[in-house]
């Protein structure tokens, strides 16, 4: 499961406009934004865990600095940001974060481990956050909290989402594959503790080129070979009539093409749609590259990734690709036919899985939950 970035650099030249201005597609773009490297928990299979001393020095995203860069940010068409870590819930300023982004016009979601919830789910919601994600690693909640390391977090977890429910935020349980998952009896759990949907992410062994830690080469749990993950993952499809699952069903299919070594459809819309930041304020196509793009207050000169990758299996980017590479394509030969370029319009159009992309889009049964939220599918990022 080779997550490095594909042959070619991923700095694609731009489509340049008739003004000479690089042409930015005008759907709305996602990013990640990891505002710490801090976490208080003791996850197995992460690599932020507290007692792996894995992270170096502690390390938070400077509020002023982050306020500077979301200007650019929303030139780049960035709406939709998710708040992850560490454990984003140990920055000591993350309400300032969501309201600064809340007022920016970008909307707002968070992944955690739950722990600080009862603490800060108010104060969250005052400041502008749309949704919610909460890690959940087994339908046996005590078999959640060992993996955590965090006793009694089952308690914390049901007060954050009442909270959160209180004030009309959807939360969603983030559930990474691994061998703690009972998938069928995963459904009831979630029901109970008050869900309104699942997403799942997959095992990640491989170190990342970014500084991204969501991963861990010795965990027993992650240890799955290709038939048990492919299981995994038809297990999943299983769960649709019982259970909200917000991961697109395109985005698995293609996961287990790449399980199977089987050919691909869709590429990648990280670097394009899709970024991840750190807590420097580093801009990555993906948290998978192996180097940054550059530093956030450089995007406006930054072109967007345009060259296909299909060479990782992270939920969050396979799941917003499945929903918008078909998308991206038509606004695209839109964008051409306006400027008189026919030519260039039918092959934007002609991009491979363009219309496998837009018949995922047409047939979720939450397309607005599954495109608004898309970052809902962001596995054990930052919690």
């Amino acid at each position: 499961m080779d997550s490095s970035k594909s042959g070619a650099s991923g700095n694609a030249p731009a489509h340049p406009s008739k003004r000479g201005k690089t042409y930015i597609n005008p759907l709305p773009a996602v990013c990640d934004v990891s505002v710490t490297n801090v976490c208080n928990a003791a996850c197995d299979f992460c690599g932020f865990a507290r007692d792996k001393n894995l992270v170096g020095p502690r390390r938070y995203l400077d509020v002023d600095a982050f306020a500077r860069a979301l200007p650019i940010l929303r030139r780049r068409r960035v709406c939709y940001m998710t708040f992850q870590g560490g454990e984003p819930l140990v920055h000591p300023r993350i309400e300032s974060l969501v309201a600064l982004a809340a007022r920016a016009g970008i909307r707002i979601g968070l992944i955690t481990n739950g722990w600080f919830l009862p603490r800060h789910m108010v104060g969250l919601a005052e400041a502008g956050l749309t949704r919610l994600a909460i890690s959940i690693d087994s339908a046996d909640m005590a078999k959640h909290e060992r993996n955590r390391g965090l006793s009694g977090l089952r308690h914390r977890i049901e007060k954050g989402i009442r909270q959160a429910h209180g004030r009309n935020i959807p939360v969603w349980a983030s559930v990474t594959v691994s061998r703690l998952v009972d998938y069928e009896a995963l459904p009831a759990t979630l029901g109970s503790l008050g869900f309104d949907a699942v997403s799942f992410s997959y095992p990640r062994r491989e170190s990342f080129g970014s500084t991204s830690l969501v991963y861990d080469p010795d965990s027993p749990l992650l240890d799955m070979t290709a038939d048990e993950l492919v299981d995994a993952l038809q297990a999943i499809d299983r769960l649709r009539g019982k259970f909200p699952v917000s991961n697109p069903a395109a985005s698995v299919a293609e996961v287990t093409r790449f399980i199977q070594g089987k050919e691909q459809r869709i590429p990648c819309v990280g670097g394009r749609k899709y970024f991840y930041i750190d807590w420097n304020l580093d801009i990555w196509r993906c948290e998978a590259w192996a180097e940054p793009l550059g530093s956030v207050f450089d995007l406006d000169s930054i072109p967007d990734q345009t060259e296909p990758c299909f060479n990782c299996m992270m939920a969050c980017y396979r799941s917003a690709s499945a929903m918008m590479h078909g998308a991206v394509a038509l606004t695209d030969a839109a964008q051409h036919v306006v400027r008189g370029n026919v030519r260039a319009a039918l092959r934007a159009l002609g991009r491979r899985g363009v219309a496998y992309s837009l018949r995922s889009l047409a047939a979720a049964k939450l397309p607005r939950m599954a495109f608004s939220s898309m970052r809902a599918n962001i596995g054990t990022h930052g919690s």
